[in-house]
């Protein structure tokens, strides 16, 4: 994989899903003498004796406590002499202290980002760290070394302290990593890979430690994932759509354009897009029969018979026409599947606002983290080139009186709350809102497919059921309803829940990175969502499909009586109303021997193929565990969407 240069300024989300992937990152020489003249700076002001937070202080409620050059408790009885100054026994024990987390570790992607955020943030030059920490972190993440991160410990302000002290603390030699798939103590791994560790100099500790790229890594990761499965979501749909023979008109251009809410408009024209070429959406309410069970006498030819269904029609008698002749004129009076309304459901009509509004949510997450990637996030922040940079007061201060603002050390050695994870945290609520909603629409979708009494004349449960042995589909639905039910307990805000740290000194805290893992981790319950829905409205485009083929194919090869036998309510031989009934029904007849074979869209055709060639129609109850998981896999793997993509070029 090619490298990925890494210069402060120009990372991107794809740049670093690549690198969590596994492709390298390179450091930018060219920005290196900004890292390093901030870190000569810092140097400089030490030997000043400058009080400076987190160098010569203690940190959080400790920075009122300034580091004297040689330690009290070497008096002490026992104490142990020490070859590091008092400033970098201060960083050493800052990452060794903090490295506390719990809970199963970070996978390696997230692991990754993380490491390459960190870097990059650093690279700005604005921290104080020399160049050669950065070239350790970069040769660590290029080695394969994955420091074990466990995933639960940061409050989000300052920063994600405790993962990255994790991180840090493996350059360090301590700690744990993954190493060729093998767990061991960080400083096995980094010499199984050839490196060595890192002493850490003034400031670099805290450089280290004080960032949101745990929150950050976990955010990107996870709209990567979404954004793969809002498309996932609009493919899902399109074939339930199809599955219903549902109405597009609520999908129309000028309509959207009423309301033209981004993501509205996006998923209006996807659906129409995904539903090119489909023949079953908009079908004549009349034409789509309903599901019959079949029975014995219910075909006349051993491959009617194979069909494994019946279907039919009720007619709708002369004398109950009244005040709706002009009704039937242009609707033949034969009530199938479909009902003759003008509207579906809200989970079919209502898509596009749905999901829409869902992408919205994503886009603004995705503009917050696009100023986060390249954003420097740790405390103090050192402005080592402030003089050369601040004309913008000149008119209002005399030569002397700039000088003197310019050398403050104050100026140049800022503290400020870069670290606070709110920006992040509010992002990831507004997206952890939203994941189930997407996965709540879907869930509804898939109960109406299997629901006889809202499936549009699908068979209950999607399947035949002659003996009454038989479930089909209707345990799928309850998983979705588990999953939803999960996704909607844990969408509760973290960010409103603010608990103070540090003795006080950090009394607002962000929790960014609880959402930003929570985001990550209903993904993946939003996907399996999503996988029931497609697996299940398959089934359910089998037989609408091949029910309305089957109603053609019989007119084509038959007269108007063996049509006629599929009718309900019909008037019996000799009722004067016999010869009207037979006159629609040969109309009807006509109609359908005339139409061309009925298909679903193009998109929604490729994805249905792909997925029959790893699960099979179920004409009869089998085990379903593995069909599931299969589904899953596929939406995880994306080649339903790949093949959806690739039948619209």
């Amino acid at each position: 994989m090619k490298p990925i240069t890494l210069d402060g300024r120009g990372l991107n989300r794809a740049q670093l899903a690549e690198i969590a992937h596994g492709a390298p990152v390179r450091l930018d020489p060219a920005q290196m003498p900004a890292v390093q003249r901030a870190a000569d700076f810092l140097a400089d002001q030490v030997k000043k004796q400058e009080p400076i937070y987190g160098v010569s202080t203690g940190f959080g409620s400790n920075a009122d406590k300034l580091l004297g050059a040689h330690r009290l408790r070497t008096g002490l009885p026992g104490a142990s002499a020490s070859s590091d100054s008092v400033l970098e026994e201060l960083q050493h024990n800052l990452i060794i202290t903090h490295a506390v987390c719990v809970g199963e570790p970070f996978t390696p992607d997230v692991v990754r980002a993380m490491m390459a955020i960190r870097i990059n943030t650093l690279m700005r030059g604005h921290s104080g760290i020399r160049p050669v920490v950065l070239e350790a972190m970069a040769a660590l993440l290029n080695a394969g070394v994955v420091p074990v991160v466990p995933r639960k410990g940061s409050v989000g302000a300052s920063g994600d302290l405790a993962p990255l002290s994790h991180l840090a603390i493996v350059l360090l030699g301590g700690g744990e990593a993954f190493y060729d798939g093998e767990r061991l103590p960080g400083a096995d791994a980094l010499a199984r890979a050839g490196l060595a560790p890192v002493k850490l100099s003034h400031k670099e500790g805290l450089a280290l430690n004080n960032g949101t790229a745990q929150m950050l890594a976990t955010a990107v990761l996870a709209i990567e994932k979404l954004e793969e499965l809002l498309d996932t979501a609009d493919l899902a749909a399109a074939m339930t759509l199809d599955a219903f023979a549902g109405r597009l008109r609520a999908f129309d251009p000028h309509v959207h354009a009423l309301r033209p809410h981004p993501g509205q408009v996006h998923v209006a024209a996807n659906l129409r897009r995904l539903l090119d070429g489909s023949s079953l959406s908009d079908i004549a309410y009349h034409l789509v029969p309903r599901f019959r069970q079949w029975q014995p006498e219910s075909w006349a030819t051993a491959d009617q018979q194979a069909l494994g269904f019946d279907i039919g029609w009720d007619w709708v008698p002369f004398n109950q026409r009244h005040g709706r002749e002009k009704f039937y004129q242009r609707f033949r009076p034969f009530r199938g599947g479909k009902k003759h309304q003008p509207q579906d459901s809200y989970s079919l009509r209502c898509i596009p606002q749905v999901h829409g509004a869902v992408r919205d949510a994503l886009e603004q997450a995705k503009r917050v983290v696009d100023v986060e990637l390249n954003a420097v996030t740790d405390n103090p922040l050192l402005f080592p080139d402030l003089m050369d940079r601040s004309p913008n007061a000149a008119e209002a201060m005399d030569g002397r009186e700039r000088l003197q603002k310019a050398i403050e050390i104050e100026d140049q050695v800022v503290s400020a709350g870069h670290f606070h994870g709110m920006p992040l945290a509010l992002a990831m609520s507004y997206l952890k809102a939203a994941i189930p909603v997407l996965a709540s629409i879907s869930e509804r979708r898939l109960n109406k497919l299997v629901d006889p009494a809202t499936n549009d004349g699908l068979p209950p449960f999607l399947i035949g059921n002659e003996d009454g042995t038989e479930s089909g589909f209707m345990i799928v639905q309850y998983t979705a309803a588990a999953l939803v039910n999960d996704l909607c307990s844990r969408a509760h805000p973290a960010s409103v829940y603010s608990i103070p740290t540090s003795a006080n000194a950090e009394d607002h805290v962000s929790m960014g990175a609880n959402e930003g893992r929570h985001v990550l981790e209903m993904t993946t319950d939003l996907a399996q969502v999503l996988g029931l829905e497609l697996y299940t409205a398959a089934q359910a485009l089998d037989y609408r499909r091949d029910m309305i083929n089957a109603a053609r194919q019989l007119a084509r090869e038959a007269d108007a009586e063996a049509l006629a036998a599929k009718v309900l309510g019909a008037p019996l031989p000799g009722h004067p109303d016999r010869p009207g009934f037979l006159a629609e029904v040969e109309a009807l007849r006509g109609e359908l021997a005339a139409a061309g074979e009925f298909q679903p869209g193009r998109a929604v055709q490729a994805a249905w193929a792909a997925l029959r060639e790893a699960i099979p129609f179920m004409g009869r109850d089998r085990a379903m565990d593995g069909d599931v998981a299969t589904a899953v896999r596929l939406v995880e793997e994306g080649r339903l969407l790949s093949a959806a993509r690739a039948a619209q070029g």
